[in-house]
């Protein structure tokens, strides 16, 4: 079985990255970018309304 991935992009420096759902908070939960310390609620991070789709239905 593959394993699912959601694609992130911060809001502050633009730092695009993948991420598996289960290596990340839930997306209520406060996250920080790895580059610039930029923190949000994870759902900020999410690329697209799908990868915010995919964290919410494995997480």
């Amino acid at each position: 079985m593959e394993e699912a991935y959601v694609r992130l992009v911060c809001p502050e420096c633009r730092k695009e990255w993948e991420s598996t759902p289960r290596d990340l908070p839930a997306p209520e939960k406060l996250f920080a970018c790895p580059d610039c310390d930029e923190q949000r609620r994870l759902s900020e991070f999410m690329r697209t309304d799908r990868d915010l789709e995919t964290l919410q239905e494995l997480h």
